[in-house]
């Protein structure tokens, strides 16, 4: 009860909400957020098909409050019925921000201009946000990721794309035949294409100068693995949560005649992320 409590007494103190799917938190989100003020919160509508911050990974790019909608437990409410089912939740709700493109309500054909009908507050549409005459939405995004122009993807979200996921074994051959990695297992996230990436990797809350590997390993088993390399450092893994930052694209993926040859390519690539990571994150 206590927690229930304590829960309705956040939602008594919200005056200021913005509503959407915020997959990525990205840079025209972040717009809407700069309107929320004291006492604002994020409402996020789960669809399922988020994948560059899946489920709560939102809570860690933003310090507002984040209450989740299951979109299958709202799909069917009218217009009115969604703003009533807000107005119960948070009491004293003044003002609404959505983006210009906002829908809402059964079949998602209610817009903005409904919502400044039906809702008895403020409603602020925030107008479509540019990076450098690049409309930024999390399908933009997703497709510089899936190419891998992580340096652009990381502008438009305004922070290095992260992946988190779980340490599992590898082949055993790395620190056996060529370099120690740490093996991830990632399921929710989007995955950048095939290659070798510029990156940080996070192992037990300490960041790491890393470099990672993403692909079917054509030398060896043909298997599919992200792997990555921590440089200069000889750590053993104690918590099995790991999250890699992706600073930048090395190189694509490649077949090697021997694993002398896979061995001297990946040292070459170690010292290419030292070049890149001359002044540091």
């Amino acid at each position: 009860m206590k927690e229930i409590d304590k829960m309705q007494q956040i939602y008594n103190n919200i005056n200021t909400i913005t509503i959407g799917g915020f997959d990525g938190i990205h840079l025209g989100h972040q717009e809407l957020f700069k309107h929320l003020g004291t006492n604002g919160a994020i409402i996020v509508i789960q669809t399922g098909y988020a994948n560059l911050t899946p489920n709560t990974y939102r809570n860690l790019y933003t310090h507002y409050p984040i209450i989740y909608y299951d979109l299958k437990q709202i799909r069917n409410l009218s217009g009115k019925d969604f703003l009533e089912l807000l107005s119960q939740q948070f009491p004293n709700l003044k003002t609404i921000i959505v983006g210009f493109d906002f829908h809402f309500g059964k079949d998602a054909k209610y817009n903005t201009s409904d919502l400044e009908q039906l809702f008895y507050g403020t409603v602020k549409i925030v107008p479509e946000f540019f990076y450098n005459n690049i409309a930024v939405h999390s399908k933009t995004i997703r497709e510089y990721i899936s190419a891998g122009d992580i340096l652009l993807a990381n502008q438009l979200l305004g922070k290095p794309y992260t992946i988190h996921g779980e340490h599992i074994k590898g082949q055993g051959i790395g620190a056996k035949e060529l370099l120690p990695t740490i093996n991830i297992q990632c399921k929710q996230f989007l995955l950048p294409k095939d290659g070798v990436y510029y990156t940080y990797t996070t192992v037990d809350r300490k960041k790491y100068l890393s470099v990672t590997f993403l692909g079917h390993r054509r030398t060896t088993d043909q298997n599919y693995a992200i792997e990555t390399h921590i440089i200069d450092k000889n750590i053993t893994v104690q918590n099995p949560n790991i999250s890699i930052e992706f600073h930048k694209f090395i190189r694509g993926n490649k077949k090697f005649t021997t694993l002398m040859q896979l061995q001297e390519q990946i040292l070459y690539d170690i010292q290419n992320v030292k070049r890149e990571d001359k002044d540091g994150i």
